[in-house]
């Protein structure tokens, strides 16, 4: 080797060294920078990247129940200041033997809960119909639906014949479809078990048990949900007495 090819090697080395050196510095920066921050973003943690921020004590909810456009339609707005502040989109202090990114629906409460880091949860208010206590368990959303058709069960035409029009296209999606602006399909393993997670047509069935459906939440809040959750989240749907608190 000449001493012409030794000398590009060296510079060759020394360059590498020095990117990887400044790669390291950069990288060490970062990561000072975020622990000196004071507060961690969960978001960064769990969940579908570009996803919303998480609520905290200036988190805007006038915005964030206003009307929402979205497609085709617009959803109206909440007036969430009626209803108990517990219901509200909040963070809360969960504490739970569950990984962050899991779903914990507690249909005897009206609660849903995403768990974060740090003992953590962001909390939704919902309604729960007939069909949210006939399936309780664990299961994945295999499925995520925008602006979802609803096929009413049969049992539900038996009740309600009228309703066999809706069995063969379904109902189409809109303002008055009853599931609303999203669906979350629960499924264990390659079986359906008809269990749902959607937004509803009726904002006051939040914090009550109603005549039908699954579980309901604020068109807002569902879509907030839907933009967090990446397919294959596990869900966890407690009996009445279950308690999974660590």
């Amino acid at each position: 080797m000449t001493r012409h090819t030794f000398e590009i090697a060296d510079r060759t080395s020394a360059l590498a060294e020095g990117v990887s050196r400044r790669s390291l510095i950069k990288g060490g920066l970062l990561i000072a920078a975020g622990a000196l921050a004071g507060c961690q973003t969960y978001e960064q943690v769990v969940g579908l990247p570009d996803q919303p921020a998480l609520p905290d004590e200036e988190f805007d909810y006038a915005s964030a129940y206003a009307a929402l456009p979205d497609g085709d339609f617009t959803w109206p707005a909440i007036n969430y200041k009626a209803f108990d502040q517990k219901y509200w989109r909040q963070v809360v202090d969960y504490e739970t033997r569950e990984r962050p990114g899991t779903v914990v629906v507690d249909p005897h409460n009206n609660f849903l809960y995403w768990v974060l880091p740090g003992d953590k949860a962001l909390r939704y208010g919902i309604g729960v119909g007939r069909a949210g206590f006939a399936w309780t368990g664990e299961a994945l959303i295999r499925v995520k639906r925008p602006h979802p058709i609803w096929r009413p069960p049969r049992e539900m035409i038996a009740r309600k014949p009228s309703l066999e029009r809706y069995w063969e296209k379904g109902f189409p999606a809109g303002l008055r479809n009853p599931l609303g602006a999203r669906a979350m399909d629960l499924w264990q393993g390659s079986i359906d078990t008809l269990y749902r997670i959607h937004g509803t047509n009726k904002p006051s069935s939040i914090g009550r048990s109603v005549s039908s459906g699954c579980i309901r939440m604020w068109q807002q809040d569902v879509i907030d949900l839907f933009n967090r959750v990446p397919l294959r989240t596990k869900v966890i749907v407690l009996t009445k007495d279950e308690d999974i608190s660590t």
